[in-house]
């Protein structure tokens, strides 16, 4: 075979050996690169987490056997009845009530509190009196405006009242006496017609002095 020949040949081949080469020397060099290179690792980090803690509720201290104190009603006043004495006749809005000097039935706003003439009258709460007059049917009478709307009145009382209006008074004063001077009331002799009103609305004198 001439030489010409030899080189073509070689030349053929030479071409496609090399280029085997270089694609396998590509290859080994990007593998070597490739594991060279360190991959990044994953870690997990001890990040503390926060847990928000249910609030507890405080419990209700074990009940200790003694009684629960009550709070005073609202708008309720300390009162006392004006006179001790027996009831004549009681409070009858609802019912009507024999009235033994007129002789006839009808309703009582009031109560009848029999007591010697002269007695002390006592104001049933504290207040301020409103007017202090003499009426042609129950006779002498003091009228006083308390809080919440209360108002009471004092009837068949002597003359000699020792309050005027206008004047501050506590529970427990004396605002007058006991005397016979209501004409409606006469043939009960000595006593005080006591009367109580709410938002000028008539009430039981015994369930306010309670």
């Amino acid at each position: 075979m001439s030489d010409n020949k030899r080189g073509s040949i070689f030349g053929g081949k030479g071409y496609y050996i090399a280029l085997i080469l270089c694609a396998a020397a590509i290859g080994i060099m990007s593998y070597v690169y490739y594991t060279g290179q360190e991959s990044p690792a994953v870690q997990t980090a001890n990040i503390p987490v926060s847990v928000t803690e249910k609030p507890t509720l405080p419990t209700a201290p074990a009940p200790s056997g003694e009684p629960e104190s009550t709070a005073p009603t609202a708008g309720k006043l300390a009162a006392c009845l004006p006179v001790e004495g027996e009831v004549l006749s009681e409070y009858a809005m609802e019912v009507l009530s024999y009235n033994p000097t007129t002789r006839d039935w009808r309703v009582h706003n009031g109560v009848d509190i029999a007591a010697p003439a002269g007695t002390p009258v006592k104001a049933a709460a504290d207040g301020q009196v409103y007017t202090v007059y003499e009426d042609d049917r129950m006779g002498m009478t003091v009228v006083i405006r308390h809080d919440g709307g209360y108002t009471t009145r004092y009837s068949s009382l002597s003359p000699d009242v020792s309050v005027s209006a206008g004047q501050t008074v506590s529970m427990g004063q004396t605002i007058g006496a006991v005397g016979t001077t209501a004409l409606m009331e006469n043939a009960l002799g000595d006593h005080v017609h006591f009367t109580v009103t709410k938002n000028d609305k008539p009430v039981d004198p015994m369930s306010f002095v309670d």
